[in-house]
């Protein structure tokens, strides 16, 4: 990224950059926390509704009907917002012509929580990056900023969006570093720290306030009137010199995993696109279908939350871990497969969790204990697989306990499962789905042409000079 034109815009207008920053943080995490406590009281009404009629035609029909509202709104509105959203914010920030802006986060918002609660077994993270981004870029338009500082607030955006959702600033700030902008020069740091630490200090504030539930899963509880480090779960952690040899091994089981399960949302999605199945059409039906399963599977699986939570704590044996491992392994794939604007990191720490417990559980039955570490070192080690974010995995698995003794046990399991990965495959799970995304009447289109989109700046055509105007009359800067 070119910090050049980044330096001078902040000699002039600081005090404007400031507050863009801020505010982008405040939008970003207004948007992520809405998303959540949408999700928590969609999901209480989900169940609510089981009492109207049996689960086999209750389930079904709330899913459906969900995928098929959410599904007509993005195809309709904003075919941009489909899916995670991550795949769509790395397209962008390598330049090519993806929408962003208010619609398209506007649609994320409604249509993710209306199929996320509606049973789709998705989390708020995909989503709340790619709102946050949009965020930053309307920001970047109204200050009429060149391209390297509209590429700068975007990616900040969607790492205040992780910032917000998961209440972990620094998590936020490596994983734009390491797998938004891989990699940026000090003044860019500094930039998008500020961004997602603002994005923390916001949900604080907006928790204070009441104007959203900071932690609908928490049984913690807590005084609102103060700022509080709440803590998932609370943990006993003792870590032996041979239980990191253990975990190493963890890691390298993980990735293996986390790669079949790549694959397999990758090609289910690719069957999608090859049967040219509409979206609205695969959403209706996806939701039909998990419906039904959720409808055959025991009671506590309806409740995603809680199943993560009692994989967290480790109150699964081993045959209910593997249970819970195949069924969001298959149910999650379906869903992302699908198109549903959905995030993938919850999914992928239940699913590590669950291996991480199913292994230490096996490995009790034989003689030898276990370390007290293993499902927080699953977790992140499927996040580092699966996102290739060995350093943002670790931390965004430490604010599961906000306990710095798992940091070292986590982290060797992560860069074992990275290593793994890296051997199976070169690319993350969001890079392989990263597709081109057709402009629909919500993306702003301003000719037939697929990929031309007004709603961001294009490259200049070679007759035309490097300052000038292209889009919402911004200028363009010129990229490395």
């Amino acid at each position: 990224m070119h910090s050049t034109s980044i330096r001078q815009l902040l000699e002039h207008r600081w005090l404007v950059v400031v507050l863009a920053l801020i505010v982008t943080g405040l939008g970003a995490t207004t948007a992520a926390l809405l998303f959540r406590s949408g999700l928590d009281g969609l999901g209480r009404w989900r169940i609510h509704m089981l009492e109207l009629g049996p689960r086999w035609l209750v389930l079904p029909a709330i899913g459906g009907g969900g995928g098929l509202l959410a599904g007509s709104l993005v195809q309709l509105l904003s075919p941009t917002a489909q899916g995670s959203g991550i795949p769509q914010v790395m397209q962008f920030l390598r330049r090519q012509p993806i929408p962003m802006g208010f619609q398209v986060g506007a649609v994320k918002l409604v249509a993710g929580i209306v199929a996320i609660g509606s049973g789709f077994p998705l989390g708020p993270s995909g989503p709340s990056v790619q709102m946050g981004s949009s965020v930053g870029w309307e920001m970047a338009r109204l200050l009429r900023a060149p391209n390297a500082f509209r590429r700068l607030i975007v990616a900040a955006g969607g790492g205040a969006g992780i910032a917000a959702v998961f209440r972990a600033p620094i998590g936020g700030f490596l994983y734009t570093l390491e797998e938004l902008l891989q990699g940026a020069r000090p003044v860019v740091m500094l930039l998008v720290l500020v961004t997602t630490f603002w994005a923390d200090t916001w949900a604080d504030l907006l928790g204070l306030a009441r104007l959203v539930n900071l932690e609908p899963e928490s049984n913690l509880g807590g005084s609102p009137s103060t700022f509080q480090l709440q803590r998932q779960v609370l943990t006993f952690v003792v870590v032996r010199p041979i239980d990191l040899l253990w975990l190493l091994l963890l890691g390298i089981l993980v990735a293996i995993a986390a790669e079949l399960y790549c694959r397999y949302v990758v090609e289910l999605q690719r069957l999608r696109l090859r049967w040219r199945i509409p979206l609205a059409g695969a959403m209706t039906a996806t939701g039909g279908l998990l419906g039904l399963v959720d409808a055959w599977l025991p009671p506590d699986f309806i409740n995603r939350a809680g199943i993560r939570q009692a994989v967290a704590e480790g109150n699964v044996d081993l045959a209910k871990a593997l249970a819970i491992f195949l069924v969001v392994f298959l149910t999650t794939g379906m869903a992302a497969a699908a198109g549903t604007p959905g995030g993938l990191f919850a999914p992928m720490l239940t699913l590590g969790g669950a291996l991480g417990l199913a292994a230490a559980a096996g490995v009790e039955q034989l003689g030898p204990s276990a370390p007290t570490t293993a499902v927080f070192a699953g977790m992140g080690a499927f996040m580092a697989a699966s996102a290739r974010a060995p350093i943002s995995a670790t931390f965004l698995t430490f604010t599961v306990t906000k306990d710095l003794l798992i940091l070292r046990p986590v982290l060797v399991a992560c860069l074992g499962s990275l290593v793994m990965a890296r051997v199976l495959h070169r690319q993350s799970l969001f890079k392989r789905l990263m597709l081109p995304v057709p402009a629909g009447p919500g993306d702003g289109a301003s000719s037939p042409a697929p990929i031309r989109l007004s709603s961001m700046p294009l490259r200049p055509r070679p007759e035309e000079k490097p300052g000038s105007e292209t889009g919402h009359g911004t200028s363009r800067a010129t990229d490395p």
